[in-house]
C-alpha cells in the first residue's frame, strides 16, 4: 500500500484531543508584509514601505508603540511610530537604505551606524533600541530610540567602531567581540546577547554606553575565551549548540537552544561564568538533543529548532520554528521535559507542517523564528510567509 508524505504528517482520528488556543482563536489582530504569505518563485518580493523578506525579528517598544521590524532578507529596519490599526500599513520609515526602494548588504556599500547586514533580533523599551546585525557580528543600540531614516545608532558591541564588520573582530574570542550574534534582550537595565556563532549567551549587567565594552559575564562557555560546541563537554546543563533568543520571567532566565531543540532555564539570574540550567523544556534529561525526542511527529514536550521564547502573562511563549508552531508553558509548572499548555498554528500537539501543509492563511504559521510581547499581544515574526503578525492572547 503507498501512503504519502502529507497523510503520514496528519494526525490519525482519535490521535489527539484538539488543545486549547494560545492566542486569540479569531486571528491575529494585524498583518505586516505579505497579504498572501509564503514564497511565490514567479513573484520576486521587492522592497517598498509594505513588503518583508523573511523578517526573523520584530518589538513593540510599549503597548502603542513604536514597533521595530527586522526585514532580514532586504537588510534593514523598519519602523512604525504608532503601533498599526489596519492590516499591511506602510512603515513610516526606515533604518539601513537610502529609501523604501532599495535593499542590500550594508546598503551595497560599508558598514556605518546606519547600515544592516542580515539583522535578526530586535529588543526595544521606552528609551532603548538594540538590534542583532548578525553578519556584521555586531550589536548596534540608540540610546534613545530613532524617529527618523537612518538614524545612527549610538553604540556599537562586538566591534571597536562602526567601520568593523569581521566575526570575532579578525581574532580570537573575547568579551568583547560576537560571531553571527542573533539575539538580543533587554530586561531592566541590562542586556543579554545570543552570540550564536561563538555558542554562547552574553550579559551585561548595564547597557553599555561605549563602543566594544566587554560583556560581564557568559553563558554555555566556562571562559570568555571559549567557543567550543556545547560547551567542549558534550550535551549538559551547561553547554549550549546554538542559542538564539533569551527571556526573563521576574528572576527566571530561558534561553533557546535551538541546536540542541530545547529551551534551558535557570531558576534565579546565573551569577557565574558557564553556570548550569536547572532544567530543560522539550529534552527528557541534559544529555538529549534530538528534535521531537527522535520522533517524527512532535507532542506537547518536545521541540524542533525553537528559535525564540518570551514572556506573555503568566505563560512562556516558544517559537517551535521547525514545526510551524508556537506553544505556551505555564511558568508555575516549569520543570525538566514539562508539556506545554497550549499551542498556536497547529490543530492540535501532534501536528507539524508549514501552514498546516496547505496553503497560508490569516492564521496559519511557517518558520515562525521570532516571538516577543507586550503585555497581552503578541509580536510574531512568521518568516516563511514575509509577514509580522500583531495578535493577542486568547481569553
Amino acid at each position: 500500500m503507498r501512503v504519502s508524505l502529507r497523510a503520514l504528517a496528519e494526525p490519525l482520528p482519535g490521535d489527539s484531543a484538539a488543545a486549547p488556543p494560545l492566542l486569540d482563536p479569531a486571528g491575529p489582530e494585524i498583518v505586516l508584509g505579505s497579504t498572501v504569505g509564503g514564497f511565490d518563485l514567479t513573484t520576486p518580493v521587492a522592497a517598498s514601505t509594505t513588503t518583508m523578506f523573511g523578517p526573523r525579528g520584530a518589538a513593540l517598544a510599549g503597548a502603542e508603540g513604536p514597533l521595530f521590524v527586522a526585514d532580514t532578507g532586504h537588510h534593514r529596519l523598519l519602523v512604525w511610530r504608532r503601533r498599526p490599526i489596519a492590516d499591511h500599513a506602510p512603515a513610516d520609515f526606515l533604518i539601513g537604505q537610502p529609501d523604501f526602494a532599495h535593499e542590500g548588504r550594508n546598503a551595497k556599500g560599508e558598514p556605518g551606524a546606519a547600515t544592516l547586514n542580515v539583522p535578526t533580533g530586535v529588543a526595544a523599551s521606552g528609551e532603548v533600541l538594540a538590534v542583532a546585525d548578525a553578519w556584521n557580528h555586531r550589536v548596534l543600540i540608540w540610546r534613545g530610540l530613532p524617529e527618523a531614516n537612518n538614524q545612527p545608532a549610538d553604540v556599537v558591541l562586538g566591534q571597536a567602531d562602526f567601520g568593523g564588520m569581521l566575526a570575532n573582530r579578525g581574532g580570537e574570542v573575547g568579551a568583547d567581540t560576537l560571531n553571527w550574534c542573533y539575539g538580543v534582550s533587554i530586561v531592566g537595565q541590562s542586556l543579554i546577547v545570543c552570540d550564536t556563532g561563538n555558542r554562547r549567551v552574553l550579559l551585561w549587567h548595564e547597557i553599555p554606553t561605549a563602543n566594544g565594552t566587554p560583556a560581564d559575564l557568559v553563558l554555555g562557555q566556562g571562559r570568555m575565551d571559549c567557543r567550543d560546541e556545547n560547551g567542549g563537554i558534550g550535551v549538559d546543563a551547561r553547554g549550549m549548540r546554538w542559542p538564539h533568543s533569551a527571556a526573563v520571567a521576574g528572576e527566571t532566565l530561558l534561553v533557546a537552544d535551538s541546536g540542541n531543540n530545547r529551551v534551558m532555564v535557570w531558576r534565579g539570574m546565573p551569577r557565574q561564568n558557564g553556570a548550569p540550567a536547572d532544567f530543560l523544556i522539550g529534552q527528557i534529561n541534559p544529555s538529549a538533543s534530538e528534535h521531537n525526542r527522535a520522533n517524527y511527529r512532535p507532542d506537547a514536550a518536545s521541540l524542533n529548532m525553537p528559535y525564540a521564547c518570551a514572556v506573555m502573562g503568566n505563560d512562556i511563549l516558544v517559537a517551535d520554528t521547525a514545526n510551524s508552531r508556537l506553544l505556551g508553558f505555564a511558568i508555575s509548572e516549569l520543570a525538566t521535559g514539562a508539556p506545554a499548555r497550549a499551542v498556536h498554528g497547529q490543530p492540535d500537539f501532534q501536528s507539524k507542517g508549514d501552514n498546516r501543509w496547505r496553503t497560508p492563511v490569516r492564521d496559519s504559521l511557517c518558520w515562525p523564528y521570532g516571538v516577543t510581547s507586550v503585555g497581552d499581544a503578541a509580536v510574531v515574526a512568521d518568516s516563511g510567509n514575509n509577514r509580522v503578525m500583531l495578535w493577542r492572547a486568547a481569553s
